[in-house]
Order: structure tokens, then sequence, then C-alpha cells
């Protein structure tokens, strides 16, 4: 039989299941190029200040590091292209990564894989189809982008370069994560490895272009994208590369899906013991089981990058002494008292929400279980479910506590060594990244009650955690309207260091979280599972 027969059956399918979810993935990415675009035509009508922008950023490590090289900045389209590229491409890299896990290993996980199978579906059909999928949404990113910004005034050349970069990022990664699907037997897990390579190649990237080791950002996915160098002679033979690597990764995603059984994967599971160990009696030592790993991972990673966050706050100086404006958009992030209060407050409240995403990840671990048929056998022992929802819900809220403990310790004790006042600075940050643990609870609280409540919609959460990011990283820049930023409960952390301590917000962020999190375990004792 035709390995392929079936594949526009079921292409049809992925794309009525991904309507809504694929539909909102590229109007944020468009939506973000666009209102960038119109946000500088108004902050800098001129060429003029184009110019002096530009003289205030060139050459510092950080801007580099956090969103890439500056081609030219002297026109509306050469600062839309720096500000947009490294983050758009990443957004097209986890639209792709999650759709294409979702309807092969998530599918095969579940069993819908196996019930399609019975009718006349070829071997490489079901991979076939989410990887069309993700390639044709890549071509609509990308003619929506270059279209959008072509009627905003902006060069065709340029904004369809731009467009073609993001696709290229969907492209790649929607290919890799056709080949993590092959490799383990969780979605899970294959979606861990994707995501973790898409974070690699980012931070390959701004290491690459902060340090001068180019090389990294010539190896870096993410880094093409800017090398395409839109709206500053572009470079169309770049484009070559996304499309060369993602033939590569296709071609052995279909030797591996060749190779495995229907339901197994190429890496081994390895087997625990015969007998459980003491900890695992009781649903809190299940929880710990299930939970430690990716708790560890989490901490590693926060401890880098809270050492090189504090590492960098004292260079930050110089360039946001020579620019008004930066000042003001890392005002309304960050603090009040002094531009290194003032980078450290904006990157803290980053953390925040990077935080806010091993909150919610935590959380849907229990849907995770629930959808896997891994929670009835637990609860059908003298086990409650409310005990048994309520392990998850303590790494959730007790991890979260835990980074953001951590990764303010890593950073002050970095600015305070770089800035000579260990003793000082490191009170100061760490306060900084303790009163962001509210507003990341106000995300697991979510989650929670869209657990308990509706199960199917827990994707609601990472979609409301998607928009408070937009609106913490653009709101200021977009100058969106108060009430639309006050939305975010990041929106009303104290402004630590630097700004003034004040604890009623959190107690409202408490409060919600609370509420919020006795709505999910009400409903879950009360719904049916699965």
């Amino acid at each position: 039989m035709n390995t392929l027969v079936g594949t526009g059956f079921l292409t049809r399918l992925v794309l009525r299941r991904e309507r809504v979810q694929l539909t909102a993935w590229l109007a944020v990415i468009a939506l973000l190029a666009v209102g960038t675009a119109a946000s500088f035509a108004q902050l800098y009508p001129t060429q003029q200040g184009r110019a002096e922008f530009a003289a205030s950023l060139q050459g510092n490590p950080v801007f580099l590091a956090l969103t890439g090289p500056m081609f030219d900045l002297t026109t509306l389209g050469g600062m839309t292209a720096w500000r947009v590229a490294g983050i758009g491409s990443l957004l097209a890299a986890f639209m792709a990564v999650f759709t294409v896990v979702r309807h092969t290993r998530a599918d095969e996980e579940n069993g819908r894989l196996e019930l399609l199978g019975a009718g006349v579906v070829g071997r490489r059909a079901p991979l076939t189809a989410p990887l069309l999928t993700v390639f044709g949404a890549g071509l609509v990113l990308a003619l929506v982008v270059g279209g959008a910004l072509t009627a905003k005034g902006l060069p065709a050349a340029g904004s369809f370069a731009l467009g073609l970069g993001f696709a290229g990022a969907a492209w790649v990664f929607g290919a890799l994560a056709a080949v993590t699907a092959q490799l383990s037997q969780s979605a899970r897990a294959a979606t861990g490895i994707a995501a973790g390579v898409v974070v690699l190649t980012f931070l390959m990237r701004a290491l690459g272009d902060s340090t001068g080791a180019d090389w990294l950002s010539w190896i870096s996915p993410i880094g093409w994208t800017q090398q395409v160098r839109a709206f500053a002679d572009e470079r169309w033979w770049v484009l070559a590369l996304p499309l060369v690597t993602t033939s590569l990764l296709v071609a052995l995603a279909y030797v591996l899906v060749a190779r495995r059984d229907l339901g197994g994967g190429l890496l081994a599971t390895r087997p625990g013991p015969a007998r459980a160990s003491a900890s695992l009696r009781g649903s809190f030592g299940l929880a710990w089981r299930l939970h430690r790993a990716s708790l560890l991972s989490w901490l590693i990673s926060v401890v880098v990058l809270g050492l090189v966050l504090g590492a960098l706050a004292e260079s930050v100086s110089d360039v946001l002494r020579t620019s008004d404006q930066l000042q003001r958009i890392l005002a309304a992030l960050g603090g009040s008292k002094g531009v290194v209060d003032l980078f450290l407050a904006a990157m803290l409240s980053i953390v925040g929400l990077v935080g806010a995403v091993y909150a919610v990840q935590s959380t849907l671990r229990a849907r995770g279980e629930e959808s896997a048929q891994r929670a009835e056998p637990v609860l059908t022992a003298s086990v409650g479910r409310t005990r048994w929802f309520g392990g998850h819900l303590v790494f959730a809220f007790g991890g979260t506590a835990l980074l953001m403990a951590v990764v303010g310790a890593a950073m002050g004790l970095a600015h305070g060594l770089r800035a000579g006042d260990l003793g000082g600075e490191l009170p100061r940050v760490l306060a900084g990244a303790l009163v962001q643990i509210p507003a990341a609870w106000v995300l697991a609280g979510l989650a929670a009650a869209l657990t308990g409540v509706l199960p199917r919609a827990v994707g609601l959460a990472w979609a409301v955690l998607v928009v408070f990011f937009l609106l913490g990283q653009l709101g200021q820049m977009l100058q969106l309207s108060q009430w639309l930023l006050d939305v975010s409960p990041f929106t009303h952390v104290p402004k630590l260091p630097g700004g003034e301590f004040t604890a009623q917000p959190l107690c409202w962020m408490v409060a919600v979280t609370v509420v919020l999190t006795a709505v999910g375990l009400i409903g879950f004792r009360r719904r049916d599972l699965g």
C-alpha cells in the first residue's frame, strides 16, 4: 500500500482541529510585526531620531543578546526587523512544535492514530499531514506579514524577507518535532526535547551576537531570520538554510517512523524497580517522582540565566544613559531609580514570566496524567481526588517560589560581585525576584481552575500566558491603553529593585490565586475523569 495514502483526509482533519489555534498563532505574530512598525513610526518619525537611537545602541552586548544584530536602524523597516525577528521566529518555532507533536505522538499516545490506522491510511500519512499543515501555515504567515508590512508603507522586499524568515523557523522546528515524536513514547518528552532545542538555539544566537562568535549565530535556525537582513540589503540565499535543514529532518523522520512500532519510541523507556520505594507510598511522593526531573532542569536553567543577567547589569548603564526612550521603556517594565535598577527590574519582570511558564506546566501535569489514564488506577485506591490534585499543586506553587528565589539569588550574587557590594545588592535583587511570585501563581491558579472545570480547554492557560508576555514586552512600545495593560498581573508587581514596595497588589493576587485554585479543586472533585 502507498505509505502516503490518506494524507489528504488527515490534513483536512488536522486543519479542522487546529483552525482556532493556528489562526491565533498567526494573528499574534503578524500583529507583533505590524504593531512594532507602527510604534516605531510614531516614536521615531525622523531620520535624525532613528540615527540617534541607532548610535545609542550600537555595539552594546546586552541588546545584541536580547534582540540580535543591528544591521540598519536608520530605517523603520530595519528597526522593525531588529525588534521582532528573534521573538517572531521563537513564536513560530513553538507554534510548529506544539502542532506537530499534538497530531503525531500525542494522538498516538492516546490511541487516535491506532483507530485511524484501522482504515486505509499509509504508514507515513499521519506524520505527513501535520507537517503539511505547518508548512502551509508558514507560507500563510509569510504572506500575511509581508503583505501587512508592505501595506504600512515598508519596502516589499524587506517585508516578505522577514515573513519568509518566520516561515523558515516554523518549517525547521516543525520538522524537528517530527523527529522527536519518533524518539520518545510520550508527547510530553517529545515536546520537551523539541522545545529545549528551540531555547538552546535562541541562546546560541544570543551568545553569538553578543560575544562576536558569529559562527554560533549561523548554526542557529533562530539566527537565520536575522541573517536574512530584512530591510538591509536582503540576503535571499540565507533562506536556503532552513529549506535544506527542513528537508534533511523530514527525511530522517520518515526513516525513523518506518523503523519503530506504533505506540513505541526509538529511545528505550527505563523500567522502574519491582517494588515502590517508601517515598512513593502517598500522593505527595508520587507527585515528587513525576515533577523532580523537570524541577531540577528548571533550577539549573534559571541559575545560568540569573548569573548571566546579573553579570550584564553593570554594562548596560552606559547605553541607557544615552537613550531617553530606552529609559522610558525600561521604566515602564522596571524600577525608577538608576539605570542599573531599571535594567534589573525589567529583566526580573521577564524572569517572572519564565516562572509562570513552569507554574502552568506543573499544574497541567495533573491533566496530562488524567488524559493518559494514569490517574484512574491511583484514585481507585484510598487516595482522594483533592489530595491527588493537591500533590501536583504543591509543586506548581512551591516550585515556582523556589525557582524565583534561586534566580534572584543567582542574579543578585553576580551583580553584587560585579558592583563590589554583595551585601547590599543581593537582598535588593532577591526581593525583586520574590515579588514576582504572586503574579506567576495567578497563572497556576488559572490552570488549576481550567483543569477542574474545563479540562478540555486547559490550553487557554498557555494562551493567557502569551497574552501577558506580549502585553509586558510590547505594551508600552505599542502605546496600548492602561486598562489593557492592567489585565496582566505582572503590571501590578512592585518594580524592584529601585521602585516603591506596596503589599496591596500582591495580597490581591494571592487572593485571586486562592479563589481560582479552590474553584479547580472543587470542580475536579465533582466532575467525571477524562
